[in-house]
């Protein structure tokens, strides 16, 4: 339940050294590195931007040839293998598929251009399936597209709008012919032509409001037909393709499937690549790691012959770091405890309970130097919070194996799951534990199952250890408030020991024991009263001396209140004012506690959906197809109820923990401690020791 204690580290080495120096520390992951120092040093600085971008470039390169590895070659994994932290390597491993780069480097180019190859044959077949359906509507015509007539003729292929028919379009056409035939056709297109003239017309293809048309007619009467024919909408084709449509469009399948074939051998290409895929993820750390040491080059300062920079190291690790930069580079180190001056970054330590609960905390903010860390007192009640939420012994064992398992089979998995998966397994426990003190094992399935498969009537058979919410829910709703003063006063307690740490014991009189002795004198006034005894379902009685004592402390820390809140202004009828105002925040505390019948709710709001699965199962059981459908009901059932209220249990522990808990002390701001490491996206690297 504390800060990892820090040390502050000064450097001067041989520039010489700089990048063996950079390449140790990243191996130990330990430092965080610091490069400013006092304005009146004169120094250089290396400018690594061209590297830092080619390093930056080939890891994107990388990165890019595993995500097309990963679409035409996926590897065969479980379903929970995204819980592995990435490929275990021995260093000497790393280094073998390192020291392949300059060839992995190329096939992961190649891998790139592949794709892009078949990025531009589907673009290509996307292109020609459009031109093959527009050759669709001209299917029929055993013309180019583009063909306009021979020496004598003239010929137009086109399209109208509207739905016409073979005859309607003949007679349009006829209308700009002079003649006694031209004359009847103008009379519109229901008649027949008087006489047969020199043109033919012909309608190839109808849909979507077009007609799709092909009229023929002599060189001398071009102007006229033509004339018609615009008249009446008449529009060449946007797009000509050469050649006959239909050997067109045949062209077009044989180059659809020619490039399909070429995609498929280029897949089959790509998927060849995929043996060197751990290559790809070894060398894409390898430069990602490159690249940020690159940059910590530029932001060291440096003269000639020496590089200087500073860095916080956990006090438990200087020894190490102060060895190895002593005894293989000769370099000057220099240890001292953080300057009062500065703010150290902040670096959690707590057992490994508690540990799991640091995720909650560090979303919520990291403790600043000389702050208490609240990890581990907020650990012991988020667990059983939690656990009263759910309260359920069957989804409690769900918790606790799943977790565990996850937790045994994926050992290298990233440190945040890890957590996560630590704290639902301690949340799990909790669970279960006040599962069986409720008598509750998903619901009352055990005594359903008994009542309806082997007709049990001998009474209840998971009785609980101390009571069945139930039954009693007004003694729950009593208990959780009085869980819920006891973790507000905690609260206050950690708040009174940090004002002592800093010696404001004016402040710890005035704004901690005055508020304790309020609290808990109302507190004891009110559990022998009638309002107390009503919610409780049972009548206390405290002495009197303790009931005169209650009355003294709540006048007492009241009177602290009233004169000493508002006690940095010097007008006094002001800060008895102030202090009037301070005394009736007594209400927040009251809203405050009774935030938590939420473990009430909650717990309730589990149990009766359980039983209500029971039930609903149960009343379908009198037959063999209900028997059936009741073991299909009950996982169904129970999982979802499991999902809901998982999830509410988290919400509302972290919102006691956050509004409640953290708000009578907490204020955060630290800075989390940020350690020049390898990058490890892909692989984990095994030291040898």
């Amino acid at each position: 339940m504390a800060l990892a204690k820090m040390k502050k580290l000064s450097v001067c080495a041989r520039r010489k050294d700089r990048s063996k120096i950079l390449d140790a520390l990243q191996r130990m992951g330990v430092m965080e590195l610091e490069t400013k120092l006092e304005e009146d040093f004169q120094l250089d600085s290396t400018d690594t931007t061209e590297a830092r971008a080619s390093f930056v470039k080939q890891a994107a390169i990388l990165d890019n040839a595993l995500r097309v590895l990963d679409r035409y070659a996926p590897e065969k994994k479980g379903m929970l293998s995204a819980l592995d932290g990435g490929d275990e390597l021995t260093q000497e491993k790393f280094n073998e598929l390192k020291d392949d780069k300059v060839k992995a480097c190329e096939d992961a180019s190649d891998v790139l251009k592949l794709e892009k190859e078949i990025d531009e044959l589907k673009a290509a077949i996307t292109r020609d399936e459009v031109r093959r359906e527009m050759l669709t509507p001209w299917m029929s015509l055993d013309l180019p597209m583009g063909f306009t007539g021979t020496k004598t003729t003239s010929v137009f292929i086109g399209t109208l709008p509207g739905s016409w028919t073979r005859e309607g379009l003949y007679e349009a056409a006829a209308a700009g012919l002079a003649g006694e035939a031209g004359s009847a056709a103008a009379d519109g297109a229901a008649g027949a032509p008087a006489a047969a003239l020199p043109l033919d017309a012909e309608v190839l293809y109808t849909a979507n409001d077009a007609t799709y048309v092909y009229v023929v007619c002599l060189k001398k009467d071009t102007e006229a037909v033509q004339a018609a024919l615009r008249s009446n909408g008449f529009a060449r084709p946007s797009q000509i393709e050469d050649g006959i449509p239909a050997h067109t469009a045949e062209k077009i399948e044989k180059a659809i499937l020619a490039r399909r074939d070429r995609i498929s051998e280029i897949e089959e290409k790509i998927a060849g690549y995929a043996g060197r895929r751990e290559h790809f993820k070894v060398l894409s750390d390898y430069y990602n790691t490159k690249a940020e040491k690159y940059r910590m080059i530029a932001d060291i300062p440096h003269t000639d012959n020496a590089i200087f920079f500073e860095g916080w190291v956990p006090a438990n690790q200087v020894a190490a770091v102060q060895q190895v930069l002593t005894e293989k580079f000769g370099a000057v180190v220099e240890a001292e405890d953080v300057p009062a001056d500065e703010e150290p970054p902040t670096l959690l330590k707590n057992n490994k309970i508690s540990a799991s609960v640091e995720p909650v905390l560090e979303s919520y903010g990291l403790p600043k130097k000389g702050k208490v860390d609240p990890t581990f007192i907020m650990s012991i009640f988020y667990i059983v919070f939690f656990g009263m939420m759910l309260s359920d012994a069957g989804y409690g064992i769900v918790m606790v194996l799943g977790c565990g398992l996850m937790l045994l089979k994926h050992p290298g998995m990233k440190t945040g799951t890890k957590k996560m998966l630590q704290l639902f397994f301690w949340c799990g426990l909790s669970t279960t534990f006040w599962g069986f003190m409720y008598g509750s094992f998903f619901g009352d399935l055990i005594q359903v199952v008994a009542e309806t498969f082997f007709g049990w009537t001998g009474g209840q058979i998971l009785k609980p250890l101390w009571f069945e919410p139930l039954v009693e829910p007004m003694r729950l709703l009593t208990y959780c408030m009085l869980f819920g003063l006891i973790h507000l006063l905690t609260g206050l307690l950690i708040k009174g020991v940090e004002m002592l740490k800093e010696k404001d014991f004016v402040g710890f009189f005035a704004e901690v024991v005055s508020w304790f002795l309020l609290v808990v004198g109302l507190v004891l006034m009110l559990i022998p009263s009638e309002l107390f005894a009503s919610i409780s379902g049972q009548a206390i009685e405290l002495p009197e001396s303790v009931s005169l004592a209650a009355k003294i402390m709540a006048g007492v820390g009241a009177g602290i209140i009233l004169l000493m809140s508002g006690r940095s202004n010097k007008n006094w009828a002001l800060r008895i004012a102030l202090g009037a105002y301070d005394i009736y925040g007594i209400t927040g505390w009251l809203s405050d506690v009774l935030s938590y019948s939420r473990l009430l709710a909650l717990g309730l709001a589990t149990g009766v959906i359980a039983s209500v699965i029971n039930m609903m199962a149960s009343m379908i059981a009198g037959n063999f197809i209900g028997k059936i459908l009741f073991w299909i009901i009950i996982p169904l059932g129970h999982t979802l109820n499991l999902a809901i209220n998982l999830l509410g249990a988290y919400v509302h522990t972290n919102r006691l923990q956050f509004v409640e808990f953290f708000g009578k002390f907490y204020e955060g701001g630290g800075r989390p401690f940020t350690a020049f490491k390898r990058i490890s996206k892909y692989t984990q690297i095994k030291e040898d020791h």
